[in-house]
Order: structure tokens, then C-alpha cells, then sequence
């Protein structure tokens, strides 16, 4: 399995965003780096799940890894891509943490990674971008649109700020336990901050 190594959920942000968002004018120092790491410190791949008679739950992934590379004259020549260790999901109870690895859910024995792969970036505006790939979960792949936004930039320092967000529908997945009291709608919510190499 893999070593938590977390750089994954933020490239999906920060490939989508870095390539999308930012200006050359605005942000000229980052404009000619094309490789980028993620701060793990500064990351974070959430999501939230709305049930029938309980408050949401709430959980994000530990384990993940990513690559970005940007391209900022042409946008759609940008790439992103992440895996994230299936079993590294926490929601703050061990025991529940377990029922989410078993087959009922992310059946992490048979389909330890998920993965997202992008297929297209746009740039929507100065500040907005949307990446749209494949992401595989259960052995199961299918298209998500990811919508990104430019949290922050310090063009001396070359380090960026990114929030992704989207949402995921898990019963496309087969992953159909505890609906409809649970809903098929899961969003997602990556957070990162990304440094310029």
C-alpha cells in the first residue's frame, strides 16, 4: 500500500487552479514554473454526507498522492492527477472508520485506491476554474467536474492557495449501503496550498 505521502485531492485544486486562475500579468514570478509540490500541512481532502435523522457525517482521507503539472499559456494542455489509499478514511470513529472500509462502502480489500484522473481544464475566470477527469472508486470509473478557486497567491514566494470542490454520486459507484437514508449525494471539498519548484 502506499506511504501517506498527502498529495493528491490538492492537485486536482491546484493543477485545475494554478493553470485556470492565475494571470501571467498578476502573478508573473509563478506564471513560468510549471512544477508544483503540495504542503501537506496545508491540505486537506474532505467530504460530507447528508443522512435521514443524524447530522452529517463528516470525513476526510490521509493517505494520498498526486502529481500537477501546469501550463499556463495553454490551460488545456494543463494535467492533474492523485491516488488516495481508500483505507486511510477517518471520520473520527475507529469503529465506523472500519464499517466505511468494508465492502458496504469503499470495499478497501479489493479496491484499495481511488483515483482521479483530469481529462480537461478550463478557465473560467481570473479566479475560477473547472477540471473535469475520470475518477475510479470500486473498480468503477466515471467522469467528475471538479469547480476550483484561487484562495490566495503570493507571486514572491510562488506559493498558492486553492479550494476545489464537487460532488460525487456514489450510488454511480455501486456503493448503494444505507440509501436512500444516506444520501447518494457526497460532496467533496479539497483544500491545499501548493509551492512553486
Amino acid at each position: 500500500m502506499m506511504k501517506p505521502k498527502p498529495m493528491g485531492p490538492r492537485p486536482l485544486l491546484s493543477a485545475a487552479l494554478a493553470a485556470l486562475f492565475l494571470a501571467h500579468a498578476a502573478v508573473p514570478a509563478v506564471a513560468a514554473q510549471r512544477k508544483w509540490r503540495i504542503d501537506p500541512g496545508q491540505t486537506s481532502i474532505g467530504f460530507v454526507v447528508d443522512g435521514v435523522g443524524w447530522p452529517q457525517t463528516k470525513g476526510r482521507f490521509r493517505d494520498f498522492e498526486g502529481r500537477i503539472a501546469i501550463d499556463f499559456d495553454h490551460p488545456e494542455s494543463s494535467h492533474v492527477s492523485f491516488h488516495v489509499a481508500a483505507k486511510s478514511v477517518d471520520v473520527g470513529s475507529p469503529s465506523f472508520d472500519d464499517y466505511l472500509r468494508t465492502d458496504a462502502f469503499f470495499d478497501a480489500a479489493r479496491f484499495p485506491t481511488i483515483a482521479f484522473e483530469s481529462t480537461k481544464v478550463e478557465k473560467v475566470d481570473d479566479r475560477h476554474a473547472r477540471v473535469t477527469g475520470n475518477l475510479t472508486l470500486r473498480g468503477v470509473t466515471r467522469p467528475l467536474t471538479i469547480d476550483v478557486e484561487v484562495e490566495g497567491a503570493a507571486g514572491a514566494s510562488a506559493r498558492l492557495g486553492f479550494r476545489a470542490t464537487g460532488t460525487i454520486h456514489r450510488l454511480a459507484f455501486n456503493m448503494s449501503a444505507g440509501f436512500p437514508a444516506i444520501s447518494n449525494d457526497v460532496a467533496l471539498v479539497v483544500t491545499t496550498q501548493a509551492l512553486a519548484e
